[in-house]
C-alpha cells in the first residue's frame, strides 16, 4: 500500500498529485438556483433574448408549477417557463459551457439565446445540456419551456402520486475545458473486497474522457484514493491518446488497500477518488467523487448479506415532497427526511417510485442507510384510460410502444449513471406494481422487464435488478422472477406462492395506516402481524412499511395520509412507537388539552444557512402554558418574516388552521423556510391573546438583503387547484388489489379472487369452520355495489361488510341477484370504505366457497 500522505490544506488550493499543487483552466461549477422569473402558462417566443418578461414572478429553484401546494389531490398540468440571463466572459467562451439539472417534470426543452439547445424527457433523472455552440461574451439568456402534460410513450403512464410541473431541483452551470471529463462520466469499485472477505481491496475506477477540440493528444489520468481524514491511501495513473472530437474510457486498477474502513448503516465510512486530467505537466480537468468500501450477497435461502454478515434490513418508504413547497425541496430538507428514517430505528429506504435527487443518495450514505433505488415504470389501480394518471402501466396503443420502451431503458441508464457510486444504493429496482395494466399488454410488460434487468447488468454488474411491487400476475404470467430479487407489496408478503419463492426477496411494502396527526401510537403491520411475520423470516431479506411521510396523492386524502410522518415533517405517533420498537427511546408524553398562553418558534438550525436553493431552515411552532408545558390545543398560528430575507411557500408570511389544509394539529405546526438573499432574519410566531414566539437566522453564501431594494417575494395565497372535471362516473375497482383470507387451500390462494382471470379461484381449507376473504381497494371509495363470481355454485348463506380501518364494520344488506354464477348487490346509498369482506358463517356443514372474482363499484371523493 502507498504511504497515506494528509492532502487536506492542499485540496483548497487545487488538486493535487502527491502533495504538489499545479495550474488548471479546469472546470468550474456555477449554482443557478437563484434569480429566475416564472410564468405559469405557454408563452410563444418567451425564449428570444428580447422577450418582456418583467412582469413575471421571481422566484428561485427548485421550483414546482404547484407551490403552494399541501395535499390536495388535483394539480395544474399544463406549460411553464422560466428565464435567467448568465454573463460569460472571454476566457469562458474558450471553454465548453454546459447546464446540468438534477431533476424537470416531466418535459424541458432548454433554450440559449433564443436558439434550442437540448430537450429531455422523463420526470426524475438529471441531465446535460451543452449551450456552447450558443453562447456569447457578455450577457446570454437562458429560457427553459417545460410540461408536465401525461404522455403516452413517457414514463410513468400511471402512478399513485401528483405529477407537478417544474424545475424542482437544482440547476447548475458548469464550465469545462475542450478535454474533459463526462457528466457523471467516473464508475468506482471495488473488485477485490469480497474475495478478500472485507481485509483489504483494490479500487477500480473507469472514467470516460471526451475530447470536444479539433486536435487530439496524449492525456494522463492521475487517481488518488482519498480516506476519511482526506490521507492518500493509494494512487495510479495511465495514459490514453484522446482523438479530436471523440471520447475515451480510462480503466485504472490501484494497487491494494489494507485494511480499509468499511461502509455500514451503523458506520458509515466514506472514502473518495480524485481524478485529475493532465496534458504533460498542465492539469486540464478535475473531479472528486466519494464511494464506500462493501459488499452485498442476496440468497434465496438465507436472506440478505452485509459485508459477509446476515443482516435484516427494517425500512420504509419514502416519497420526496413536503408541505408547502411540493416536489421542489431542498438538499438539507432531503437529509432532514434520511436523518427522521434513521432516528426511528430504520436501516433501509426504498425510492418511491421514481430515481430520487442525487443529495438524497448522498444522504443515505452519510447517515447510513441502504437505499432501493427505483425506475419511474410505475402503475395504479384506476381506469385504464389513455389521458390520465391511472393509465395502463404499458402501451396499449401501438404508436406508443417503441418512444416508451425507448424513455424507459434511458431513464434506467441516466439513474443508474447518476447514482452507480453511492455505497448506500444496493439494488436498482425496475418497477413499482407494473402489473396494473390492461391485460392484453403483460407480455409487453414481461419482455420490457427482461431488457431492463439485461440494460441493468451490463451497465453495472456489482448490483442486483429487483422488480418492485411484483405481486401480481399471479400463475403463468408471474413477474417477480424476472429480475435477480424479487419485491412484495402488501398481501404479496403472505401468499403462497411467494413464500420461498426460490429467489431472493423482500416484503417493499406493509402496513398503509390511515391517520391524521396525532395517530396511534402502533405499529400498523398490515398483513405482516400475522403468524409474527413482521419479525421476519429466514429466507426473507428485509421489510419496508408503506411509507414513511405522508404524500400528496391524486386519489385524495386517505392514500395521503398513510405515513408515519405528516406532509409537514412532524411525528405521528406510531413513528415514536417504532422509535421505542427499534431504538428503545421511550415516547414523550402526549399533550394534553390546556389553557393556552404562549408559542415557542424552534429551528433546526440557525447559523450558516446557505441562501442558494441548496438549503433551509425548518420551523416548529408548540403551544405552551404558563408553566412550559406542551398542549395539544390548536389555535390559529401566523409564522412571518419581520425583517431580513426568507420565504414560506406562501410568501413572507403563513398561517395555520385545525380546519385547514394548512394544518396545526395536537398543539404543533411546522414549515421550512428558504432564502435567496444573505442576511440577519427575524421570524415571530404569533396567535391571537398568546405570547408570541421569535428566532432569530442568519442567512449566507448570496448577495446581501436589502431592505426596499432586494427583489420581494410576492404573497402566494394557497387555493386548491380545481380541475374542470365531468360528474365522476362509477368504476370497476378490485381486480389486482391486495385480498386477504382467514386461509386457503393449497394452490387456491386469495390473491386469485382478483387477478382478472375466471378460471382461478379463491378457496379456503376445508377444515376452515369461518371463511372470509378481505378485499383491500386501497383507497377509501363511495361504494355502491359489490359483484362476486362464484368458480362453483354456492348455496349457502354470507355476509358483506364495510370498513374504512378493518375497526369499525358496517354490514351491507344481503340482497342481491344472480346472474349466471355472478352475484351482484347495489345499495341505496353510497358507503365510505376501504375495506370489503365476505364471511360465510354456515359452519363446517356447508360446502367451501369458491371466489373467482371479486369487484366493487365506487366512486373516489372528491377528497
Amino acid at each position: 500500500m502507498k504511504k497515506a500522505i494528509w492532502i487536506g490544506w492542499c485540496w483548497l488550493c487545487g488538486v493535487v498529485w502527491g502533495v504538489q499543487a499545479m495550474n488548471t483552466d479546469g472546470r468550474e461549477v456555477v449554482n443557478l438556483n437563484r434569480e429566475w422569473t416564472y410564468q405559469r402558462g405557454d408563452h410563444p417566443g418567451a425564449e428570444r433574448t428580447d422577450y418582456d418578461d418583467s412582469a413575471w414572478e421571481h422566484i428561485g429553484l427548485p421550483h414546482s408549477f404547484s407551490i403552494p401546494y399541501f395535499l390536495w389531490k388535483d394539480f395544474y398540468t399544463g406549460y411553464g417557463w422560466y428565464r435567467r440571463t448568465v454573463v460569460l466572459d472571454k476566457e469562458d467562451l474558450e471553454r465548453e459551457i454546459f447546464l446540468e439539472f438534477d431533476g424537470v417534470f416531466q418535459v424541458a426543452e432548454v433554450y440559449m439565446n433564443g436558439h434550442l439547445a437540448g430537450t429531455h424527457e422523463g420526470g426524475y433523472t438529471g441531465f446535460n445540456v451543452r449551450l456552447t455552440p450558443y453562447v456569447k461574451e457578455g450577457e446570454n439568456n437562458i429560457a427553459v419551456r417545460v410540461n408536465n402534460l401525461w404522455r403516452g410513450d413517457v414514463a410513468p403512464r400511471g402512478g399513485e402520486h401528483v405529477f407537478s410541473g417544474g424545475i424542482y431541483r437544482n440547476v447548475r452551470l458548469v464550465k469545462k475545458p475542450s478535454v474533459h471529463m463526462d457528466w457523471y462520466g467516473t464508475f468506482v469499485t471495488t473488485p477485490t473486497l469480497a474475495a478478500h472477505k472485507g481485509r483489504s481491496s483494490s479500487v477500480r475506477v473507469q472514467t470516460d474522457v471526451r475530447n470536444m477540440a479539433d486536435e487530439g493528444g496524449a492525456y494522463e489520468l492521475r487517481v488518488q484514493v482519498l480516506d476519511e481524514n482526506r490521507r492518500i491511501v493509494t494512487e495510479h495513473k495511465a495514459v490514453r491518446r484522446v482523438e479530436a472530437q471523440s471520447s475515451v474510457q480510462f480503466d485504472l486498477v490501484t494497487d491494494e488497500i489494507e485494511g480499509v474502513a468499511l461502509w455500514h448503516p451503523s458506520h458509515p465510512h466514506l472514502y473518495s477518488v480524485v481524478c485529475s486530467l493532465y496534458k504533460g505537466r498542465k492539469l486540464v480537468d478535475s473531479e472528486e467523487v466519494a464511494f464506500g468500501f462493501r459488499w452485498f450477497e442476496w440468497t434465496a435461502d438465507k436472506g440478505f448479506f452485509l459485508n459477509g454478515k446476515h443482516f435484516f434490513f427494517r425500512g420504509a418508504n419514502v416519497h420526496q415532497d413536503h408541505a408547502g413547497w411540493g416536489d421542489a425541496v431542498t438538499e438539507e430538507a432531503m437529509r432532514r427526511d434520511v436523518r427522521m428514517m434513521k432516528e426511528v430505528g430504520f436501516d433501509m429506504i426504498r425510492g418511491s417510485h421514481y430515481p430520487h435527487a442525487p443529495a438524497f443518495s448522498d444522504a443515505c450514505d452519510r447517515e447510513g442507510m441502504l437505499f432501493w433505488s427505483e425506475v419511474s415504470f410505475w402503475g395504479t389501480a384506476g381506469p385504464k384510460v389513455d389521458g390520465g394518471w391511472t393509465a395502463s402501466a404499458y402501451p396499449v396503443k401501438e404508436q406508443d410502444i417503441e418512444g416508451f420502451e425507448r424513455n424507459v431503458l434511458r431513464q434506467l441508464e441516466e439513474m443508474i449513471r447518476i447514482h452507480r457510486n453511492h455505497p448506500s444504493v444496493f439494488v436498482w429496482s425496475m418497477c413499482n406494481e407494473p402489473f396494473f395494466t390492461d391485460g392484453k399488454t403483460i407480455p409487453g410488460v414481461k419482455s420490457l422487464l427482461k431488457k431492463m434487468v439485461d440494460t441493468a447488468h451490463r451497465l453495472d454488474p456489482t448490483r442486483k435488478a429487483a422488480v418492485g411491487g411484483a405481486q401480481r400476475p399471479l400463475g403463468k404470467d408471474r413477474i417477480d422472477g424476472i429480475g435477480d430479487v424479487a419485491g412484495y407489496n402488501g398481501d404479496g408478503a403472505n401468499i403462497a406462492d411467494f413464500q420461498q419463492p426460490g429467489i431472493p426477496s423482500v416484503v417493499t411494502e406493509y402496513g398503509s395506516t390511515t391517520a391524521g396527526r396525532p395517530g396511534k401510537y402502533m405499529a400498523g403491520w398490515g398483513d405482516l402481524g400475522r403468524d409474527e411475520g413482521w419479525k421476519g423470516r429466514e429466507w426473507r431479506s428485509g421489510q419496508a412499511i408503506w411509507c414513511g411521510f405522508d404524500h400528496g396523492s391524486l386519489f385524495g386524502e386517505n392514500m395521503a395520509r398513510m405515513g408515519i410522518v405528516d406532509y409537514f415533517r412532524l411525528p405521528k405517533r406510531a413513528w415514536y412507537w417504532y422509535r421505542n420498537e427499534y431504538g428503545h427511546e421511550v415516547p414523550p408524553a402526549w399533550p394534553q388539552e390546556g389553557v393556552p398562553a404562549r408559542l415557542r418558534l424552534e429551528a433546526s438550525k440557525t447559523t450558516d444557512i446557505l441562501a442558494d436553493g441548496t438549503d433551509d431552515v425548518q420551523l416548529v411552532v408548540t403551544v405552551l402554558d404558563r408553566d412550559g408545558r406542551e398542549l395539544s390545543n390548536s389555535p390559529d398560528v401566523t409564522l412571518s418574516v419581520l425583517s431580513g430575507p426568507g420565504e414560506f411557500p406562501t410568501g413572507r408570511s403563513i398561517t395555520f388552521s385545525a380546519d385547514s389544509d394548512i394544518r396545526i394539529a395536537d398543539g404543533k405546526a411546522a414549515m421550512a423556510l428558504r432564502a435567496y438573499y444573505a442576511g440577519h432574519t427575524v421570524v415571530e410566531a404569533s396567535s391571537s391573546g398568546l405570547e408570541s414566539g421569535r428566532v432569530q437566522l442568519e442567512f449566507t453564501g448570496a448577495p446581501e438583503y436589502e431592505e426596499g431594494k432586494s427583489v420581494q417575494v410576492l404573497s402566494r395565497p394557497y387555493v386548491r387547484f380545481a380541475t374542470h372535471r365531468v360528474k365522476p362516473e362509477l368504476q370497476t375497482y378490485g381486480p389486482n388489489s391486495p385480498t386477504f383470507a382467514s386461509t386457503s387451500a393449497e394452490g387456491y390462494s386469495p390473491g386469485r379472487a382478483t387477478d382478472g382471470n375466471n378460471s382461478t379461484y379463491w378457496k379456503p381449507k376445508e377444515s376452515d369452520a369461518a371463511p372470509y376473504l378481505t378485499l383491500d381497494v386501497e383507497r377509501t371509495l363511495d361504494l355502491y355495489g359489490v359483484s362476486v363470481l362464484f368458480a362453483e355454485h354456492y348455496v349457502g348463506t354470507f355476509k358483506v361488510e364495510l370498513s374504512a380501518d378493518q375497526v369499525n364494520w358496517e354490514i351491507m344488506p344481503s340482497v342481491g341477484e344472480w346472474e349466471d354464477a355472478w352475484w351482484k348487490s347495489a345499495w341505496k346509498r353510497p358507503v365510505k370504505a376501504r375495506f370489503i369482506r365476505f364471511s360465510f358463517p354456515d359452519g363446517p356443514q356447508r360446502k367451501c366457497p369458491a371466489l373467482a372474482e371479486v369487484e366493487v363499484q365506487g366512486i373516489l371523493p372528491t377528497f
